[in-house]
């Protein structure tokens, strides 16, 4: 099977499962948001940010290690499996310990009971780890969208029972934990995996490098990507992080359905053309033109529709997480095209320049937080961070089309031309439909917008030929 089909393939079939788990897990959220208070939502998000945490060192960069190299045997796999045991089982130990300094931080003795709760998440989670990164190694990405469906439908349903019979916030604690459990149950038969006492450095050793940069990548952007909610949660409240995390993980949700379906599948095929920087090249301008079709028209929809998609979603009880969703969701295109970088880099193996990328992301989004916060308004930590989010586009393409394919960075920019200008003349249309009825429901606005906007963008599409370039595009064969 060629480049071309092998990726067609295996985004299709992630494509199936992704969308399924997400309406899945969507739907879930709809209706603990309507069941929960922001409260309960924002003690979970404090936790959540700790547990990211301990999950990176756990993870050490081994998953993608893994997937990359292709050399390693059984024996040696079994080996870097028993490792990240004997790490889920101590991190996860020491999560729970650290429970009552994370509740005085934050002088909130309910930190306490959902830490020791989420130590077992944590442990759950751990043990998934390599067993996903093989599946994902020997391109069964059907035998993981299974895990993740059946997974999710019931941690689904156990939620959304706690939920109904007041298990408030551990509604939400618990649902994760089911989670991790069945996907182990679900994936590990499939992998082989054997525990073993022989855990030998040199097999280490042998994904140490990868592993090492895609960890200080890893630590360098968790402090980049959570720092907003640690600082939040501490210095403004409880609620206003709820309000800030159900706008931003919102935002995050186009980005998360779209390319997540396709990052999965690009380093597990890519990695086998580490030394053909020219195919990988092309591979990443064809995903970045199609996700600025995307992406660019979905930013104008969402800014202009922010409060129907509120309201509709989650209930009145979110209306202040409106301003801050607007903002944010002008930062989706950019993130959908950013956050397919980190596996061309890998792709080319080129984790070293992944890292310099994650220290600049870091900086400018960690100052973009810290005076956000100091302003007091999440509103205003999400602008600052739109523009952080802008300034990293700009520095990763960089390091992209000139350290690593050695091209002029105009070549990247051409294709987000036309992908402009079709969101232009969406942002004329909703301007219009605001002006003249912005009085009419939220349901019946929403609709209207949605097709309106669909229509003028296939319009946009058919009459600046695009059409016909992504037919193409879809059909080309990679040489």
């Amino acid at each position: 099977m060629n480049l071309n089909n092998e990726l067609k393939s295996g985004i299709i079939i992630s494509a199936i499962g992704k969308y399924s788990n997400y309406i899945i897990q969507f739907v879930l959220l709809a209706i603990l948001s309507r069941l929960l208070t922001p409260d309960d939502f924002g003690i979970v998000a404090i936790v959540n940010v700790f547990l990211i945490f301990f999950t990176m060192l756990i993870d050490l960069g081994i998953g993608p290690a893994v997937i990359q190299n292709k050399e390693l045997t059984d024996k040696q796999v079994n080996g870097i499996f028993s490792f990240t045991v004997l790490l889920s089982i101590l991190f996860s130990v020491l999560f729970a310990l650290m429970s009552e300094p994370i509740a005085k931080f934050y002088n909130n003795d309910q930190l306490v009971g959902v830490c020791l709760v989420m130590a077992v998440a944590l442990l759950s989670s751990g043990l998934n780890m390599v067993p996903q990164s093989i599946l994902l190694r020997q391109k069964k990405f059907l035998d993981v969208n299974f895990a993740q469906i059946l997974s999710s439908i019931i941690s689904g349903v156990v939620g959304t029972i706690l939920a109904l019979l007041d298990f408030s916030y551990y509604a939400l604690v618990i649902s994760a934990i089911v989670k991790n459990i069945m996907l182990f149950i679900i994936m590990f038969p499939r992998t082989k995996l054997k525990l073993t006492k022989n855990i030998l450095k040199k097999d280490l050793n042998l994904i140490y490098s990868f592993s090492r940069n895609q960890f200080l990548f890893n630590f360098i952007n968790y402090f980049s990507r959570n720092l907003d909610n640690i600082l939040i949660g501490k210095f403004i409240s409880t609620k206003a992080l709820a309000l800030y995390d159900k706008a931003y993980i919102l935002s995050l949700y186009p980005n998360q359905i779209l390319t997540n379906v396709i990052t999965p599948v690009i380093q597990p095929i890519m990695s086998e053309y580490e030394d053909r920087k020219d195919i990988i090249k092309k591979t990443y301008l064809l995903l970045s033109r199609l996700l600025a079709f995307i992406g660019m028209p979905l930013t104008v929809f969402l800014f202009f529709s922010s409060k129907e998609v509120i309201f509709i979603l989650f209930g009145s009880q979110w209306e202040g997480s409106v301003a801050t969703f607007q903002i944010l969701a002008l930062s989706i295109w950019i993130q959908m095209i950013l956050s397919s970088t980190g596996s061309i880099f890998q792709s080319a193996n080129r984790t070293d320049l992944l890292l310099i990328s994650g220290l600049l992301s870091a900086f400018l989004n960690i100052i973009s937080i810290i005076v956000g916060v100091w302003s007091g308004k999440i509103e205003n930590v999400a602008l600052l961070l739109l523009i952080a989010f802008f300034l990293n586009f700009i520095q990763a393409n960089y390091l992209l089309m000139i350290k690593v394919f050695q091209s002029r960075q105009i070549e990247f920019y051409k294709i987000l031309l036309d992908p402009l200008i079709i969101s232009s003349f969406i942002l004329a249309s909703l301007l219009f439909i605001k002006f003249l009825f912005g009085h009419w429901s939220m349901l019946i606005l929403f609709v209207v917008k949605a097709l309106v906007s669909l229509i003028v963008f296939l319009i946009g599409m058919k009459v600046t030929g695009n059409i016909d370039i992504v037919k193409k595009i879809l059909k080309k064969q990679i040489k």
